[in-house]
């Protein structure tokens, strides 16, 4: 029933978007599809943790830009303690949504607030609709797709409680390097039209390692190529009635269906379906407009935008690995050797 509800919740949410004119629609999409792919079993508190999350984290950005926009390095130094306080939210499995969420929306916030077109209020306001309707979405999936009856969800273990203290510390300043480095990149650089790379690199923080973001990396390519390829169909699918917004609709949702299938096939297969959901979704509802523009350029300029995003920001973060070991990892590692050598018997 998984994918099932996956495809139910990405069909609603793209025509709540286009009934709407949401400038963010790409978000009534991700959100919903993004719990019901994590979550083991119906996780009510979950989505509302993750509604709390984008709430708080927004208002807690907005904040902080509107008190330091005008002091670009009081603005460097209090991004820099956001980000800090996110990533070390990360380390904990109760609070690693709210820190995943807060690096995510921040990062949208304070990379696109220095261009004269964002208007953050606008995305405030629909970001905020758009995460309550969400639950709205979440929750009539669950009602028209129940899980059959004596399934009981799956315990999950604390993924960071075998993890050691200089683990946990060289984790923490891995993200908090990739995140702040995003930062700096997006400060001095115009990106105006990058936010579908954006948000495709700061998903690779997810697993605040070199081997995980390698692997989400493989995985963002591979479900972006699938995606792109489907949007590629839709476009010839409808050929000149793709200014049709019902056959619009109606063709998103059958491709989709197709994506959907990979969520019932594992954890690997589920990530690519996600990403290819975020690839479909993304230039279908942001950079083309059924109507207004072609959607095959914005398409292919997707595709190769995130495949360099992806490979610069994993080399960005195998010299942060290789620095983080030599200066975090290495010495305490040395002084736990001195410590255990120290307290052996003579």
């Amino acid at each position: 029933m998984k994918a099932m509800r996956i495809w139910f919740v990405s069909s609603l949410g793209l025509a709540l978007s286009m009934i709407f004119d949401w400038n963010y629609g790409f978000l009534a999409v991700l959100i919903p599809a993004f719990v019901l792919n994590l979550e083991k079993g119906f996780g009510l508190p979950f989505i509302v943790m993750l509604v709390f999350s984008i709430i708080f984290g927004s208002a807690e950005a907005t904040i902080i830009l509107e008190l330091f926009q005008a002091h670009p390095l009081l603005l460097t130094g209090a991004v820099a303690i956001f980000m800090l306080i996110k990533c070390i939210a990360m380390m904990h499995q109760i609070t690693y949504l709210f820190g995943f969420m807060g690096i995510f929306i921040g990062s949208m916030v304070f990379n696109y607030a220095s261009y004269d077109y964002f208007d953050i209020t606008d995305f405030n306001i629909n970001m905020w609709i758009i995460a309550l309707i969400s639950v709205f979405n979440y929750l009539l999936a669950h009602w028209l797709f129940p899980d059959p009856k004596g399934t009981e969800p799956v315990p999950e273990e604390d993924p960071f409680a075998a993890k050691t203290e200089a683990e946990k510390i060289a984790q923490v300043a891995m993200g908090w390097i990739v995140a702040m480095s995003l930062f700096f990149v997006f400060q001095t650089m115009d990106l105006i039209d990058s936010l579908p790379v954006l948000v495709s690199v700061v998903i690779m923080l997810s697993p605040l390692s070199l081997q995980g973001g390698i692997g989400v990396g493989k995985v963002r390519v591979i479900g972006t190529a699938l995606g792109c390829i489907m949007g590629l169909i839709l476009h010839v699918m409808l050929g000149k009635w793709i200014n049709n917004p019902l056959l619009f609709w109606l063709g998103f949702t059958i491709l989709m269906g197709v994506i959907s299938l990979l969520f019932n096939k594992g954890m690997i297969p589920s990530a690519i379906g996600f990403s290819a959901t975020s690839a479909f979704s993304v230039p279908l509802t942001t950079a083309f407009i059924p109507g207004q523009q072609d959607a095959t350029f914005s398409i292919l300029y997707r595709f190769s935008s995130i495949f360099v995003g992806v490979v610069v920001l994993v080399m960005v973060m195998t010299i942060a690995h290789q620095s983080i070991n030599k200066f975090i990892i290495g010495p305490k590692q040395k002084r736990a050797a001195r410590k255990l050598g120290d307290n052996k018997p003579a």
